[in-house]
């Protein structure tokens, strides 16, 4: 994971008094005046979040995601107007862990509707394959079920940044997230009442579409030849364990970083063993550190997409068809029979 240039705390509290300062006129009238359409105005921290929060909100929501396509979610810096416009927010949608600068701004933001997504599941620790960090020891964080909320004490176990901590990336595994878009859809439901059937119909098509994607990837990677893939982000923890199988990360935090001579040694040894075929970059970062692993190892490339965020290079156009293209990549580089 890639947590380079991120805003230091002190600047994000000096940028919110700027920001609700300047914004503090029209906060207020902004809903009451209809600017959205009487729409609900909902800010989601990145892509996973702005999806789910627009195929729930549907109609009745305006959503706006603060990092924009193309940016590297963890590289995220916020301008001073987009720190004060949260405050404007009626619900905020984010995974705390993620991007430190948004968790500090929503802290200070004063939104009463801020849902952390990672409430809504049960986070789980991956150990060193969880972006590259070493996290052996750590514990499972169990929030499954509890009521979405905006205020977690500090050191909850939730960072995800270089001291460590549980695995963020819930939303690469069906299942989860769809445990995840059943907490928002409560969540919207009581904010915004009136449209609580609406909420609760597009909720439940939006479980029962990850779960035809659930068994689409049980059935597709049932039978493979080897259960080993070889990722420059080890963002894949929960899917592998979700279908059985073995993620095995490059480098450190820097899905960028060239890996050392020992590390290549290593993975050649892995791929030797498991029959490992392919080393996986992702979208939205540079593909030399997998082209020079495969180089130094005979090995194939291929994108296998974290989902952060969707741009032209996206090989989809949303959640479900980039998953979709992610299985099948992963049949090809397994061996699917």
């Amino acid at each position: 994971m890639n947590v380079r240039r991120l805003i230091p705390t002190a600047a994000v509290a000096g940028a919110v008094t700027l920001g609700l300062t300047a914004l503090s006129a029209c906060s207020a009238s902004d809903t009451a005046d209809g600017s959205n359409g009487g729409k609900l105005k909902v800010t989601a921290s990145f892509y996973p979040m702005q999806f789910l929060a627009e195929r729930i909100g549907g109609e009745h929501v305006a959503v706006t995601s603060l990092t924009e396509p193309g940016v590297e979610p963890h590289d995220l810096e916020l301008t001073p107007r987009q720190i004060g416009s949260l405050s404007d927010s009626d619900y905020v949608l984010y995974l705390k862990g993620i991007q430190p600068a948004v968790d500090d701004a929503i802290k200070q933001s004063g939104v009463k509707n801020t849902v952390d997504a990672a409430t809504l599941t049960t986070l789980e620790d991956h150990g060193a394959q969880v972006s590259g960090h070493d996290h052996e020891g750590g514990e499972e964080h169990g929030h499954e079920g509890e009521e979405a909320h905006g205020e977690h004490e500090e050191g909850d176990g939730h960072n995800h940044g270089e001291e460590g901590g549980a695995d963020p990336h819930i939303w690469l595994d069906p299942v989860k997230y769809a445990e995840v878009a059943k907490g928002v859809g409560k969540s919207l439901q009581k904010a915004d009442p009136d449209h609580a059937a609406d909420y609760a119909r597009n909720t439940t098509a939006l479980v029962d579409e990850l779960g035809a994607l659930n068994t689409a990837f049980e059935t597709g990677l049932k039978n493979t030849t080897t259960k080993t893939f070889i990722t420059t982000h080890s963002a894949f923890g929960y899917l592998a364990e979700r279908y059985g199988l073995t993620q095995e990360g490059i480098a450190g935090v820097d899905p960028e970083a060239e890996p050392s001579p020992a590390r290549i040694q290593e993975i050649h040894t892995v791929a030797e063993k498991s029959g490992a075929t392919t080393v996986f970059f992702e979208t939205l970062a540079s593909d030399k550190t997998a082209r020079t692993l495969a180089k130094d190892t005979g090995l194939k490339t291929a994108v296998l997409d974290p989902l952060e965020g969707i741009t032209g290079k996206s090989r989809g156009a949303d959640y479900t068809e980039v998953m979709e293209s992610n299985l099948a990549a992963l049949q090809k580089a397994l061996g699917a029979k």
